[in-house]
């Protein structure tokens, strides 16, 4: 039984130690700052935690068969980890908190920001002093089309059309 017992306790270390910690914010955006800058793209990182519901439903919108592929012909989205509570503090990226604030934050989340290739802001979330969140509503989606507008101009009327349209459709539950 002891056998067991410090068989157990050895895996579980192991298991422990093999959890690595995500990787800094400065980690996740140097590949794409150089990848937003070869192929002439913006940059849209979104900040968010495990509890917030919003966050996930941005996560799930970008994800999105019909969605995915017309918002990455223009951005490369980046998602980092930040406001955990107590118990999944381990789950931020070391650095975000800093970047968050960098970039006009924190004022709710999702936060997001629209970046070039040297990850200077071109534009943020925060319309009229207030954080959009996800765009759920009218205002909302309004900003986030001149977001769009504004970090990608040459962003095609049609492409911007699809977006704009899918969150319009969105009937929240």
């Amino acid at each position: 039984m002891r056998t067991l017992a410090v068989a157990l306790a050895v895996l579980a270390l192991g298991t422990a130690s093999t959890q690595a910690q995500p990787p800094g914010a400065d980690q996740v955006l140097a590949p794409v700052k150089a990848k937003a800058a070869s192929e002439q793209k913006a940059i849209f990182v979104h900040f968010g935690a495990s509890w917030c519901s919003w966050c996930r439903r941005l996560d799930a919108f970008l994800d999105r068969p019909d969605i995915k592929p017309v918002f990455e012909k223009y951005f490369i989205p980046v998602k980092l980890v930040v406001q955990e509570d107590a118990k999944h503090k381990a789950l931020e990226n070391p650095g975000a908190d800093a970047l968050l604030q960098k970039f006009g934050g924190p004022d709710g989340l999702p936060y997001s920001a629209f970046v070039d290739g040297q990850g200077s802001l071109i534009v943020n979330s925060k319309h009229n002093g207030q954080n959009i969140g996800y765009p759920g509503e009218p205002k909302e989606i309004d900003w986030f089309v001149q977001m769009m507008r504004k970090a990608a101009p040459g962003m095609s009327p049609a492409d911007l059309k699809i977006i704009e349209t899918a969150l319009r459709d969105f009937k929240a539950s």
